[in-house]
């Protein structure tokens, strides 16, 4: 049986609710919003995603992002919510799902939700580090993720985390250890952002004074697949890596860009799954017990630009490490999860070839 197409209908409430500015952080400039939400906005967003939905027979999710969602003055938030739950009710959508802060959870604030048919929230917990949030004004710590993440699976919500990748103050080790630290808490989703250094923020003049270095985009791509394999062991639905673009969220290089510095990268998580795919492959072709010229790569046709690599990186690196020739064949009926790799031309074969080719020129 066919699953159903997912959609999500974004709504961006950028810094409503929010109690302090992160060193990090200026969602408006993140969001690309810059007025803050009215009902009105909700149902006109809502009305116009329904309209352009290729799949009529698809699980439908109205998202509020880019706030502290439950940190909106009460009469605000409800009116919101209302505006997306006459959708519920009729049937146009099948759910809500919000974004807030750990300290911005509570049974009365669960409680409302439930109320709306909110299903999912996410924590924006970006670190279980106490010190590294301090560094970077949270106002939370890492207790309040541990009762609030509790709280919400308790009320039966879908659990979703966030966390940043290459905070000030924040090593590799700090980030390996959020990961382990959000596994603990038995989060449904995550959501892996490196950290991008934004205009208008703190961390702006930070990297300015040169207090602060951000990650190359090779540092980060390695730091986040290492993070990719422990929430895979897990079944974690890792569903971003990295910020989404826009046309403020961009190349640094480019007009309008409120990107500063920074990993950026139009297609950072392909670079990620990418190097995943490449470590598979090499481990495959450590395996073979026979000196091999031509390799055929079988995937399914969803992961043949992550075999392939971003401008064939991978097929490159492999012609370069191992003298390999490659070629990558799609097939619908292979599993996504499975890679197969067959010897096509063995070394003696192509030695053999150019002999006899040399022979027939004589």
């Amino acid at each position: 049986m066919k699953s159903k197409k997912q959609y999500i209908i974004p709504i961006f409430v950028p810094h409503l609710g929010c109690p302090n500015d992160c060193t990090f952080c200026n969602q408006r400039k993140i969001s690309g919003q810059l007025k803050n939400v009215t009902e009105n906005d909700v149902r006109d967003t809502i009305e116009f995603y329904l309209k352009n939905f290729k799949e009529k027979n698809s699980y439908i999710e109205v998202a509020f992002y880019g706030g502290s969602f439950t940190g909106i003055d009460v009469e605000i938030q409800e009116k919101l919510l209302q505006t997306a739950y006459e959708y519920v009710k009729n049937k146009s959508i099948d759910g809500i799902r919000i974004s807030t802060r750990p300290d911005y959870i509570s049974k009365p604030i669960l409680k409302r939700l439930k109320k709306y048919k909110v299903k999912t929230i996410e924590l924006g917990v970006q670190s279980t580090n106490d010190y590294v949030l301090k560094s970077c004004k949270r106002g939370h710590t890492y207790q309040d993720v541990v009762i609030a993440s509790k709280l919400i699976r308790r009320f039966g919500f879908n659990l979703g985390h966030q966390m940043m990748v290459g905070l000030p103050e924040s090593s590799e080790q700090d980030d390996l250890k959020t990961a382990n630290d959000l596994i603990k808490l038995k989060p449904k989703m995550i959501r892996i952002y490196p950290v991008l250094v934004i205009k208008d923020t703190e961390l702006e003049q930070e990297y300015k004074n040169g207090n602060y270095e951000p990650l190359t985009v090779n540092q980060a791509v390695e730091r986040c697949k290492e993070l990719c394999y422990l929430f895979g062991k897990k079944k974690i639905d890792i569903i971003r890596i990295g910020l989404q673009n826009t046309d403020t969220i961009c190349s640094p290089t480019n007009n309008g860009s409120e990107v500063v510095a920074g990993p950026y990268h139009e297609t950072f998580r392909q670079l990620v799954e990418s190097s995943i795919y490449y470590d598979s492959i090499v481990e495959k072709i450590k395996k073979i017990n026979t000196k091999a010229k031509e390799i055929t790569i079988t995937v399914n046709p969803q992961n043949v630009n992550n075999a392939v690599g971003y401008k064939r990186e991978n097929i490159n690196k492999i012609k370069e490490m191992y003298d390999l020739d490659v070629e990558v064949r799609q097939d619908i009926r292979q599993p996504l999860e499975k890679i197969d790799i067959e010897v096509s031309k063995k070394y003696k074969d192509f030695i053999d070839d150019k002999e006899t080719v040399t022979s027939k020129r004589k």
